[in-house]
């Protein structure tokens, strides 16, 4: 299903059709400010499963980080952050950016790596934040990456139905995506690290 949603104002009766998706164990693309991704409930390991072999990994193996809508809900699943991590945190969320926290018994074992860490976004998009709001949990997030050696992630919601209609049940059309990833830091060591450089430049909040 292709679902056209306003990026701004997303309608009540396009997010129920979603988030009932997602509560069924359904897999969507949906759009966020960085690259379409892949998503699904954290709650549902088949649908997490269907994403890891899309994706053409183990699920074991795989570095999925999920999406909250806001702080409070992000702590929801962390063990306590650090005063600066969370300072940073205020001053780029909702934004570009990916942290690596440490986890807490609220993320699903299948979510954590080997170090009991877990990968988390707040993206800058009414989308994703208003599907997570209403379906109650996180969703996962893995973006899209195209066939095309010099394009990486695929942008056009059109383009996307055409090579995913058959294999996931929502696609979401907010109009194009972008073709940068988010910036990836790791705030589980004594420094931060940056794992991955990508849309957001940490730099200018440090």
């Amino acid at each position: 299903m292709l679902l056209i949603v306003h990026p701004d104002n997303p309608g009540d009766r396009h997010l129920k059709i979603i988030t009932d998706c997602l509560k069924d164990g359904g897999i969507i693309i949906y759009p966020s400010d960085t690259v379409y991704g892949l998503g699904c409930d954290i709650t549902k390991i088949k649908a997490v499963d269907r994403i890891a072999q899309l994706k053409g990994i183990k699920r074991e193996k795989a570095n999925f980080s999920f999406v909250c809508h806001s702080l409070s809900h992000l702590s929801d699943f962390t063990r306590p952050i650090p005063n600066p991590v969370y300072k940073l945190m205020r001053r780029t969320l909702p934004g570009p950016f990916t942290f690596i926290l440490n986890a807490n018994n609220n993320v699903p074992h299948f979510f954590q790596s080997k170090k009991k860490t877990v990968g988390i976004r707040i993206p800058d998009h009414q989308v994703p934040i208003q599907i997570v709001e209403k379906l109650g949990n996180p969703i996962m997030t893995s973006s899209i990456h195209d066939d095309d050696e010099i394009v990486d992630y695929l942008t056009d919601p059109e383009l996307i139905y055409e090579k995913y209609q058959n294999l996931v049940d929502i696609i979401i059309d907010s109009g194009p995506g972008g073709n940068i990833p988010s910036t990836v830091i790791d705030c589980t060591g004594e420094e931060l690290f940056i794992v991955r450089e990508g849309k957001g430049n940490i730099l200018d909040f440090i």
